[in-house]
């Protein structure tokens, strides 16, 4: 595995700044790696191995799949969306899944340590690189089913959605009434965009 700081280097480079979320992501992400037995991110037939569910949109999301290289364009990141600095790390191979937490007291633990640090952020980013994994993580081994259709490299049927005419992958359909819908027409929740919106 490449240093730490070189590690830090190319997360900043991904994502633009380097903060308190990328270096808590890259050290989540070479926890994950180790505690699932890899010796350095995955390589050639290796990648396929490994999937990792993130449950956050933020900083250490990136800095897990620089990593990690998981990528969701490979299917093997997977989101998860729920406001938790948290993720898994799954072993296809072996079956084996840990799932990692920050722990909300390294924020206080942050504090304490770097009284002299002038910023919230500053403290953050000393502690992040500092402090032991268990004072910083909380890990719990887990079971992680993932479908067939929904491994990398996996491939899927293409449906042709009954009512909006939009072509659907890897079995994301339901049946409403006989028709094969895509999940937003069949469940008109769950769009992000609204469709009667026009242009001005």
């Amino acid at each position: 595995m490449e240093p730490f700081d070189e590690l830090l280097r190319q997360a900043e480079a991904v994502h633009g700044h380097l903060c308190a979320g990328q270096i808590l992501g890259v050290r989540m992400a070479l926890l994950g790696l180790r505690r699932l037995g890899f010796e350095g991110r995955p390589q050639g037939p290796d990648r396929k191995r490994l999937v990792t569910y993130v449950e956050i949109d933020r900083c250490a999301t990136d800095a897990i799949s620089l990593v990690t290289g998981c990528r969701l364009g490979r299917r093997a990141l997977k989101f998860r969306d729920w406001g938790k600095m948290a993720a898994t790390f799954v072993d296809l191979q072996s079956g084996r899944a840990v799932r990692i937490v920050a722990l909300e007291d390294a924020r206080e633990l942050a504090e304490r340590h770097y009284p002299h640090l002038d910023s919230k952020s500053r403290k953050q980013m000393q502690a992040y690189r500092e402090l032991a994994d268990s004072q910083l993580f909380r890990e719990q081994w887990v079971r992680v089913a993932i479908k067939p259709a929904d491994l990398p490299g996996a491939s899927g049927d293409r449906v042709v959605c009954q009512r909006c005419g939009e072509g659907v992958s890897f079995g994301r359909v339901v049946l409403v009434n006989g028709e094969r819908l895509c999940l937003t027409c069949g469940h008109p929740e769950l769009p992000y965009w609204d469709p009667t919106a026009h242009e001005d």
